[in-house]
């Protein structure tokens, strides 16, 4: 196991970038190559619903918290079946979980589900790299011999395409629809099915995330989850109360080519919509607003973002490289929140109707329930909506 090697020993990993930097370390997980887009995770917990986040789809995650696997991986907190991101880098090499939750160990869990996983990184050197010139295309490669073609690798890096332009939602989006009653974890039940919801809501799945769902039954919402390609068709034979629109991966302007249209029919239908993560940024470009690539993105479980309609500062959850251009919000179309960060949009809504969207992650729990609220609108929104 890689907890056992020394530094002394021959690295088994190798993170290629781009643009030629090389950096060395220790492997665990499975073995192999993957090409993706590197970035830099802040959350101090939470690495295996990072890991199962569908958003993460073509990206490698650089954990900046040295303490990734000491609590084990559970069943419970997956946010889809299996890792999505497309593998991890760490400081420090796993260690053997101490957690009463734990059913596996980190790096059997990777390796079972073919992800490559690199330990013994200097993450310091490697997030200010991010930062410096932006998310770079890498090569990860693991090899227990210790064996690397670095010139291959490297090509691989700068060949490799990119997100711009790449619609992921369609590679992670449910097979099929299906009903969700799913509540959200409490003790000491766990998770527990809700009954009487009458809420009648359609889940559009660009890559939701479990936890959405279960906070959408728990305010009280009947969901059913549909494929990221339905049609407004689809949506409306449903005769939905309200319509909710999914976090995903990949570029929203690729997605919004058949994400646009089926929205517009739901927006004409006059129905309540709540969007979140690219479900803002589908929603943004159903009004007629702009999205743009973002230099190393938001990835953290510390972000502040200031609600405008109140004043108050929320700390959220953020998995985003793209995001919404404020400038080209059309009229009628409110800016409700934004990074404290870096002033980035985090939040839109219609000024006449109940329609909007942040661009953080809510169902994360990071304040813990300082966002909370967002689903109990939507809900709230709903019911007005069928009183009156």
């Amino acid at each position: 196991m890689p907890a056992s090697q020394t530094a002394s020993e021959k690295p088994t990993a190798l993170i290629a970038l781009a643009d030629g930097q090389l950096f060395y370390g220790r492997g665990f997980g499975a073995t192999g190559e993957t090409v993706a887009e590197l970035v830099f995770n802040t959350a101090m917990t939470g690495y295996q619903e990072i890991m199962t986040d569908p958003s993460y789809a073509g990206q490698v995650v650089t954990f900046t918290f040295p303490h990734i696997g000491n609590t084990g991986v559970n069943p419970d907190d997956d946010e889809t079946g299996d890792p999505v991101a497309a593998g991890m880098v760490v400081k420090w090499d796993p260690t053997e979980p101490s957690n009463w939750r734990a059913s596996e160990d980190l790096v059997d869990w990777l390796a079972k589900r073919g992800r490559i996983g690199v330990g013994g990184v200097d993450t310091r050197r490697l997030t200010r790299a991010i930062r410096q010139q932006g998310a770079p295309h890498v090569a990860l490669a693991y090899n227990p011999d210790g064996e690397f073609d670095i010139e291959a690798l490297v090509k691989k890096a700068r060949d490799w395409s990119g997100l711009e332009g790449l619609d992921l939602a369609k590679d992670v989006t449910c097979a099929q629809s299906y009903h969700w009653d799913q509540m959200r974890w409490a003790w000491p039940e766990g998770y527990t099915a809700a009954k009487g919801n009458d809420l009648k809501v359609v889940a559009i799945d660009y890559g939701a995330k479990r936890n959405i769902l279960r906070c959408l039954a728990s305010a009280g919402c009947d969901v059913t989850v549909l494929p990221a390609t339905a049609t407004a068709e689809d949506v409306l034979a449903l005769n939905p109360d309200g319509v909710f629109l999914s976090n995903g991966p990949g570029d929203p302007a690729a997605t919004g080519i058949y994400a646009v249209p089926m929205i517009n029919g739901v927006l004409d239908a006059q129905l309540p919509v709540f969007g979140i993560c690219l479900g803002h940024q589908m929603l943004a470009l159903a009004l007629g607003a702009k999205t743009i690539k973002m230099s190393h993105g938001h990835h953290g479980a510390n972000h502040p973002v200031k609600d405008l309609t109140t004043g108050k500062v929320e700390i959220t959850s953020m998995n985003h490289g793209f995001t919404v251009d404020s400038q080209t919000l059309p009229k009628g179309v409110t800016e409700t929140h934004i990074s404290l960060f870096d002033g980035s949009n985090c939040g839109i809504a219609l000024q006449d109707r109940p329609v909007f969207s942040v661009q953080h992650h809510p169902e994360a729990s990071p304040g813990p329930q300082d966002s909370y609220y967002l689903f109990e609108r939507f809900a709230d929104a709903m019911r007005a909506r069928k009183a009156g």
